[in-house]
């Protein structure tokens, strides 16, 4: 089966008690059992739980994997792909990266004695310079948040598997829809469900997805013995989502494209980050290992925080907002919201500063939109504005 196909079907097979034929939501902590050691599969909810298992198949069946295992948030994902390492080891990491994974990474797994070095991810070779014999894991996002470098996923697999480590990779930007990078070498995939998977803003949830039956025994281990797992209702908002992602990504797609092009041309506007752009340094290397660009984009205003204030206080359409990949466009300030964790010489030395703002364009009109857009950085730029039909009234 296809892939929009499977995103429908894959685990989800009509329930064998009633022929329903949406999985039903198995709203139970525990099981009925026959007699000592007699069950239907299930025992107990932390362990397993049947909405949760068609999500586990579905996931796993997108990104081309054998093995999915789902969790309560992102970051409990990231978590126990980490969990596996030992003090002493050592992570490369690409530098861009989410600051709640950077946070995880310094304030929580470095005290358990395991060193992070940071690379730019747009450079392979970087990655083949900070391997040490000590280097069990190499972790990057493509593309990355919130600055859009795309990792060469195939050349880094190699480099990893010549080290005899590992490569992750947190493919939540571009989803599998239109990035699998299990096929390109990558050995485990990660997924903050929250994003496009669910697709809605309403639910948070994470997920890990790899071909190695003994790296899937241990996460599926880790899963029941650390407990954060996804609940029955969640697990089903997020299977209820992926069914639409093949729909969702191509007009996200569509509608960034068309955001981007508009802010290209603008004078507040320093730069715009967006592989789906000819000006993007990467552009040949989405071609090569995406099937589109997705709906995230990055610019660059000129000025600083008092512009990027004013900036969202008059956005309409567009919600100031954490997060991203839902039906509805948001908007964040990566240096106050998402990568605040991150030690300001950090952020500026890796190119975050008070100008970057990153935008998950959504489905509503590509031209609301951009009207939207025009008011708001009018407004920014200091002119005044009076009604007229680019406004958008909501």
């Amino acid at each position: 089966m296809k892939f929009a196909t499977r995103a429908i079907h894959a685990g989800q097979m009509p329930d064998p008690a009633t022929g329903a034929t949406v999985v039903p939501i198995y709203q139970t902590s525990t099981y009925t059992q026959e007699g000592v050691g007699a069950h239907r599969g299930y025992e107990y909810s932390r362990t397993g739980n049947p909405t949760r298992t068609a999500l586990e198949e579905c996931l796993a069946s997108l990104e081309e994997g054998e093995h999915g295992v789902a969790f309560a948030s992102g970051l409990a994902a990231a978590t126990a792909v980490l969990s596996f390492l030992r003090p002493g080891d050592h992570v490369v990491a690409s530098e861009d990266l989410y600051g709640g994974s950077y946070r995880l990474f310094e304030q929580v797994v470095a005290r358990q004695n395991i060193d992070f070095t940071y690379v730019d991810g747009g450079d392979p070779v970087a990655f083949a310079a900070a391997i040490r014999p000590a280097t069990r894991l190499i972790w990057v996002e493509t593309p990355s948040n919130p600055l859009l470098t795309l990792v060469d996923i195939t050349a880094v697999a190699s480099t990893a598997h010549d080290a005899g480590a590992l490569l992750a990779v947190d493919n939540t930007f571009a989803t599998p829809f239109l990035q699998q990078p299990l096929k390109l070498g990558a050995d485990v995939v990660v997924h903050s469900t929250t994003k496009y998977l669910s697709g809605h803003s309403d639910v948070v949830g994470g997920a890990v997805i790899t071909g190695h039956a003994e790296l899937a025994a241990w996460i599926r281990f880790y899963q029941n013995a650390a407990g954060a797992v996804p609940g029955p209702f969640d697990s089903w908002l997020v299977l209820r989502g992926v069914k639409t992602l093949p729909v969702r990504m191509r007009q996200h797609g569509e509608n960034a494209l068309q955001v981007a092009r508009f802010l290209r041309s603008h004078p507040l506007v320093e730069e715009v980050i967006y592989p789906g752009l000819t000006s993007h340094p990467q552009r040949d290397l989405a071609l090569k290992q995406m099937r589109g660009c997705g709906g995230m984009l990055t610019f660059r205003l000129r000025g600083g925080r008092e512009q990027a204030d004013i900036f969202f206080r008059n956005l309409q359409v567009f919600s100031y907002a954490e997060s991203l990949g839902a039906v509805e466009s948001l908007a964040c300030y990566p240096c106050a919201m998402t990568h605040g964790s991150i030690p300001e010489a950090d952020r500026r030395r890796r190119g975050l500063d008070e100008g970057v703002i990153r935008l998950s364009v959504g489905l509503e009109d590509a031209d609301d939109l951009i009207a939207d857009l025009r008011v708001a950085l009018l407004v920014a730029s200091g002119q005044q504005i009076k009604p007229s039909k680019d406004m958008v009234a909501v």
